[in-house]
């Protein structure tokens, strides 16, 4: 972190250039390290949250934080909200969460910044209301790299059944936004089947049941989660005798976003195709590293970071730091760099 500091101080002097930390000045925890800073879990029911929570302790170590013990709001923003109060009631100089419902959290961010609790969010960004950072990938992209895969792989034609996530999220608004543009201006000869499901396995499950016995020849699938849809999607289609390896007669193209483990041994198996690799372990790194900095005081300006990222202002002043998430298919799914192939929170 010695060149960080650095180099901080030589872009402050700059007049705030691209990923400026301006300011000094922490809050040390009980434990010695900068804060305390609180961190709500959105969930554990998915094999990617899973191992985002496993990465956190390892980078609040990594990043010298002084951590308090997590709460789970468990894709209940009612217990966010709880959890919030809670964290602020126990002290904590910054919040690390992951609203799942991103439009039902503004009057909790509006507290604590009255209360001057700064808030990085991950994965998500709120509809209204500040956040210190978002630290999340461009979900709109998800949606258009698995319209092109699947729009190239079908040669244009075809029926898709898509999976969306919650559109009470701006991640499920985001994929189902783009993934449908792609389509209608790219590959309008597909037929896109589109099934809300709130981010649950078995809505998916049950939709795609319905779909395979409406019309047989479904040739393609875009699970907006991998974490949450391939275990019930593969189980499906193993039960209506239509998981077909790739590259044989009457496979059933599909395209995840996430990059669990999971998933890249399907790919290798192949039973799906191609995952757009969501970074948990990055997620969870540059999260703590932004509270951590709101605590002691810095600032960030848009443009261009040090971790292969971009700042962005998304509007009203709102800085989002979006990461890399490369599409994974069966060329690079052994590729080391990727967080699905290495042990979480080592």
């Amino acid at each position: 972190m010695q060149r960080r500091r650095v180099l901080s101080a030589v872009v402050c002097l700059a007049i705030a250039l691209p990923l400026a930390a301006c300011g000094s000045g922490g809050t040390s925890g009980g434990s010695g390290g900068v804060g305390p800073i609180g961190i709500d879990y959105p969930r554990s029911d998915t094999d990617f949250w899973n191992s985002y929570i496993t990465y956190v302790p390892t980078y609040a170590t990594e990043l010298g934080i002084n951590l308090m013990s997590p709460t789970n709001s468990q894709n209940d923003v009612s217990k966010l909200v709880a959890n919030a109060q809670a964290l602020q009631g126990q002290g904590a100089k910054a919040i690390v969460m992951a609203p799942q419902d991103t439009g039902a959290v503004a009057s909790t961010l509006d507290r604590l910044e009255k209360a001057k609790i700064p808030v990085v969010t991950v994965d998500t960004r709120p509809d209204r209301g500040k956040a210190f950072m978002v630290v999340r990938a461009d979900n709109r992209a998800y949606g258009e790299k698995a319209c092109r895969f699947l729009g190239e792989k079908l040669g244009g034609k075809g029926k898709v059944v898509e999976f969306q996530g919650s559109l009470s999220s701006v991640n499920g608004r985001d994929r189902s936004e783009a993934f449908a543009g792609c389509m209608k201006s790219e590959f309008p000869g597909i037929t896109i089947f589109e099934e809300p499901t709130d981010w649950e396995g078995g809505k998916a499950a049950s939709a795609l049941q319905t779909r395979l016995n409406q019309h047989p020849d479904i040739s393609g699938i875009y699970m907006q989660a991998g974490g949450a849809f391939l275990a019930p999607t593969l189980q499906v289609l193993r039960s209506a005798g239509k998981l077909v390896p790739a590259g044989q007669s009457g496979h059933i193209t599909i395209v995840s976003n996430d990059g669990i483990p999971q998933e890249f041994a399907s790919i290798r198996a192949g039973e799906i195709d191609a995952t757009v690799s969501q970074p948990a372990d990055l997620y969870a790194k540059w999260a703590l590293f932004y509270a951590k900095a709101a605590v002691e005081g810095k600032s960030f300006a848009a443009g261009k970071t040090d971790h292969d990222s971009t700042i962005v202002d998304v509007g009203n002043g709102q800085l989002e730091d979006q990461l890399a998430a490369p599409l994974v298919t069966k060329d690079n799914v052994d590729d080391k760099s990727l967080w699905g192939n290495q042990k979480a929170g080592s």
